[in-house]
């Protein structure tokens, strides 16, 4: 789809830019023909005539137009989206088209730092990695998107780098390397080409922040669409955080999450703190990352997006999940920082209380974690990384009140990560991942669901086995719980980890843990 061309679709994009509607922010962009600016809908200049508006689902589409975009809404600042249409269904999955699919798979890694690392993304190893020939991928790209993938990934580079120089004080050479370009010379010629400005012509015009005098740090701004319940996203973290490790704010006029970070990308290891406050009448998070992680910054807003589920839809969720759950509209799939840590903790969790697993993960923590100093009172430790588990022997673990076979469990996470035979992130290949955490000791089906729910950021994992899951859905005294939970999932697809969670907060704050599942991930 190359524009929206038709005429009911155009018109109701024109309402949602009338009314500057945020949640239509990322489902499409407006491009002013009388001034040569795209827009996002949340844009607060004056609406322009409706004869000059010409409407696109992508920014992609809009820039290989000729637009640039605009320096006020900044549509890099958008919610990122690659299946939704501005009437709020979601086209791939409602098309079940195959081609469409693989479309937004491919979009989805070029969206998404961690499948690739520093290596230089090209098509060919897209299209491997996708199973096609990269000619098959280029034709079925443009048919979805209207644009190549690869005027797709520059126009996600420009952005990127955009939003960089306004938002930070990074060198321009920096910003071009962390934007994904090979060079500086190749870095100015496409801004030039693409919005009229060199690098440091937009950092004058756009008026970069900087850090601000007075919090250390490096500022950027993440939006997303509402509704958006921020406090049951920070609840579901508070009730689940280390000591040392986050520290979570709900009373403030600013509400939000702080944060240790350990990340590594390729062979370097970055380590450092981060601080994500919600705006919400502005519908956006500030995030503030320390500067020991300003060469990470581009995979930091990844992570911390997928975290607090900053891209998700909610028009297109609710529209099916409304019915069965009419409380949840507001409602978010917790992420992860880590994947590795997430899959740490869900093994820790299992069968147990959250308070149980909250201090198991604590002591772990204390236990094997690493130092750290930071700004943010009562953040001071970093969580063990795969190789410190690794090598953790039986007694250390033991002494910790963790059980043989969680042991065993944690061991075999620790050593797959290491040897870069299983894949923790939103990049990984999902039936892969499922089946390879199902072959460790005592991991089984909920485990690995769970994992992919959270690290992998799939939004149709189902732990079937869930007994907090069976009492939400009244199912509690039937005789094949598990059969009957994986029958009713079916008219949730594919949004049921959105359905998981829904029914977890529609529980009271106890339920007993049980055999197959657990009471803790509630």
């Amino acid at each position: 789809m190359k524009t929206l061309t038709a005429e009911p679709l155009d018109d109701a994009c024109y309402l949602a830019l009338k009314a500057k509607d945020a949640r239509f922010d990322g489902c499409f962009f407006t491009g002013v023909t009388s001034t040569g600016i795209y827009c996002r809908p949340v844009c607060r200049v004056r609406t322009p005539k409706r004869e000059n508006c010409r409407f696109f689902t992508q920014a992609a589409q809009a820039e290989r137009a000729g637009f640039r975009p605009c320096l006020r809404c900044r549509p890099e600042l958008a919610p990122r989206t690659s299946s939704c249409n501005p009437l709020g269904e979601n086209r791939v999955w409602s098309t079940q088209d195959a081609s469409s699919i693989l479309a937004a798979q491919a979009a989805h890694l070029i969206d998404t730092p961690e499948a690739w690392g520093q290596a230089t993304l090209t098509m060919q190893r897209l299209a491997r990695r996708l199973g096609v020939s990269d000619r098959h991928l280029r034709r079925i790209f443009e048919a979805s998107f209207g644009v190549s993938p690869l005027q797709y990934l520059q126009t996600r580079r420009l952005l990127c780098a955009k939003q960089l120089l306004t938002d930070t004080p990074l060198a321009v050479t920096q910003v071009a390397q962390l934007s994904g370009f090979a060079s500086v010379r190749r870095f100015n010629a496409a801004f030039l080409q693409h919005y009229a400005l060199s690098p440091s012509q937009l950092r004058r015009v756009g008026g970069g922040r900087g850090t601000g005098a007075s919090e250390p740090g490096i500022v950027v701004r993440l939006a997303y669409r509402p509704p958006y319940d921020v406090d049951a996203m920070l609840r579901f973290f508070a009730a689940r955080s280390i000591a040392g490790v986050e520290e979570i704010t709900l009373t403030s006029a600013r509400p939000g999450i702080g944060k240790t970070v350990s990340i590594d990308i390729g062979k370097q290891r970055y380590q450092g703190w981060l601080l994500a406050r919600f705006d919400a009448s502005a519908s956006r998070v500030d995030l503030r990352v320390s500067d020991s992680l300003r060469d990470a910054l581009p995979w930091i807003m990844a992570r911390v997006r997928a975290m607090l589920d900053l891209d998700a839809d909610p028009r297109a969720i609710n529209s099916l999940l409304h019915a069965q759950f009419p409380l949840g509209d507001g409602l978010r799939l917790p992420g992860t920082l880590d994947g590795f840590e997430l899959a740490v903790r869900a093994v820790l969790g299992q069968q147990i209380t959250v308070a149980a697993a909250r201090t198991l993960a604590a002591r772990l923590v204390q236990r094997f974690g690493t130092p750290i100093e930071t700004p943010i009172a009562g953040l001071n430790r970093l969580f063990p990384n795969a190789a410190t588990l690794a090598a953790a022997s039986a007694d250390a673990l033991g002494q910790l009140g963790i059980v043989k076979q969680r042991q065993a469990a944690i061991r075999a996470i620790a050593n797959a990560v290491l040897e870069q035979s299983l894949q923790l992130h939103a990049g990984a290949d999902v039936t892969t991942t499922i089946n390879t955490l199902k072959e460790m000791p005592g991991i089984g089906d909920w485990t690995a669901q769970y994992i992919a729910m959270r690290a992998l950021r799939w939004p149709d994992a189902f732990p079937a086995g869930d007994v907090a899951l069976h009492k939400a859905l009244g199912l509690q005294d039937s005789k094949n719980p598990v059969r009957e939970a994986q029958l009713a999932s079916q008219a949730w697809q594919p949004w049921r980890s959105y359905a998981v969670i829904r029914a977890w907060a529609s529980l009271p704050a106890t339920v007993p843990a049980g055999k197959t599942g657990t009471s803790t991930h509630r």
